[in-house]
């Protein structure tokens, strides 16, 4: 076993209000146990601590932390700090070593953080710095997602509530949450405003928002169908819900589309900021092309994989990538018993991120194609052949980031080709 490098050992064991802190020597010995206020003068206080038992070497601190983010962490590197990272479940299970009855506290879990840092460095994730747009950009992703979900909820609720009344806008489109099916509503609420507008003022709405999947008469057709028959009150009851609903929709269609331009705004400033930095800034800036030759990545899951999996992509860590997004499956194996599961403990974006990803990659790449037909005809679910496809572009994306190469989907072919020949 490797011995544990000289300097101090910290585990912290964050919380709202007060961050409790245990300070081990490299013998294990307790130096100190203490609670430090979440606040500037706290965190501060904290530092000043840490730098007195280090004897003004931070750079020989070694701190383990179950959260990899936020003011703490964040605090720590930036005066010189080496901070490490711990899935919670992993530290349960440490917990385990000094406390068989469950016994639980804060003193207690820092004690444990420390200490196991302290025999079990290789268990922990080295926690790095990101650049500044890098964290903008993870910001922004998820805002992003948090707005798609928020569309969601709010077009389910207007879909609801045409059902109930005028569900013949259900025949347009599926989505009710479109700019063009809004503005069709405010011209059209009810049924029998259908039989009063004319197709020169459908047609005008229609160019207006570049709708060219249907027609005027289309559209007057679909609507003037015989209505429903409801009860006096259920069509003003539902109408005055939609005018409600339609505000909500507006501004968050209009908060969406400024979410996607700024996503590019970012990952642009990125891009050009890596070509005038040092050979590092230069590396990000290929790796940024080189994903983005990859079938399948489009602006969000590009934005997801630069913010969520930013530090595995920089290691060229594919098992990293894969345990993170959910593509490597669990082996349970007892006595006789064997089974492959799917792989819950991960990183929900970037598990939701892969899939898409995979999802539109068996449509526009043969390869990916060829990879999820293969699954299915061996009898696997649509889900786990699409984390199959996932995997190998996860694969291929590490491969090409450490070659340095883009996307080349005759690579296979010629690779077999070349074996041939020799």
């Amino acid at each position: 076993m490797k011995p544990p490098p000289a300097g101090l050992f910290a585990g912290i064991d964050s919380g709202a209000r007060d961050h409790q802190v245990c300070a081990l020597s490299p013998t294990g010995k307790i130096l100190g146990n203490r609670s430090f206020a979440h606040s500037g003068d706290g965190l501060s206080a904290l530092l000043d601590w840490l730098d007195s038992l280090s004897h003004g070497e931070l750079g020989e601190v070694y701190v383990a932390i179950e959260v990899p983010h936020g003011p703490v962490v964040e605090t720590l590197l930036e005066r010189g700090c080496k901070v490490f990272a711990i899935n919670p479940k992993q530290l349960d299970r440490f917990r385990d070593r000094f406390s068989l009855a469950g016994a639980k506290d804060d003193r207690r879990d820092a004690y444990v953080l420390a200490h196991t840092l302290l025999t079990d460095m290789h268990c922990f994730r080295a926690i790095k710095l990101d650049d500044p747009l890098v964290i903008q950009v993870r910001q922004w992703s998820r805002i992003y997602e948090e707005l798609m979900a928020e569309r969601s909820r709010l077009t389910n609720r207007m879909r609801e509530q045409l059902r109930r009344y005028f569900p013949q806008y259900l025949q347009l489109t599926n989505d009710v949450g479109e700019s063009w099916i809004l503005a069709l509503w405010k011209v059209i609420p009810t049924p029998e405003r259908a039989l009063k507008t004319s197709p020169r003022k459908i047609e005008k709405l229609l160019k207006e928002h570049k709708i060219r999947r249907v027609t005027p008469s289309q559209v007057l057709s679909a609507l003037r169908k015989t209505p429903l028959c409801v009860a006096p009150g259920a069509a003003q009851a539902a109408i005055a819900y939609i005018a409600l609903l339609i505000d909500r929709l507006q501004l968050t269609n209009q908060q969406i589309a400024q979410c996607r331009k700024t996503i590019d705004t970012l990952v642009d400033q990125l891009t050009d900021s890596a070509e005038e930095g040092d050979d590092e800034s230069k590396r990000e800036q290929r790796d940024i092309d080189i994903l983005r030759s990859i079938p399948g990545v489009g602006r969000i899951v590009l934005a997801t994989l630069l913010g969520e999996a930013s530090q595995a992509l920089r290691d060229r860590d594919y098992s990293a990538l894969r345990a993170l997004s959910g593509t490597a499956p669990i082996t349970i194996r007892s006595g006789q018993s064997w089974r492959v599961v799917m792989r819950r403990a991960c990183h929900p974006r970037l598990r939701y991120a892969c899939y898409h990803w995979a999802r539109v990659a068996i449509q526009c790449d043969a390869r990916s194609r060829e990879i999820y037909q293969r699954a299915r005809s061996r009898g696997k679910t649509h889900g786990t052949a699409l984390r199959t496809v996932a995997d190998h572009l996860l694969r291929v994306a590490c491969s090409m980031l450490r070659s340095g190469t883009y996307y080349d989907p005759n690579h296979t072919q010629a690779a077999q080709a070349k074996q041939v020949i020799a």
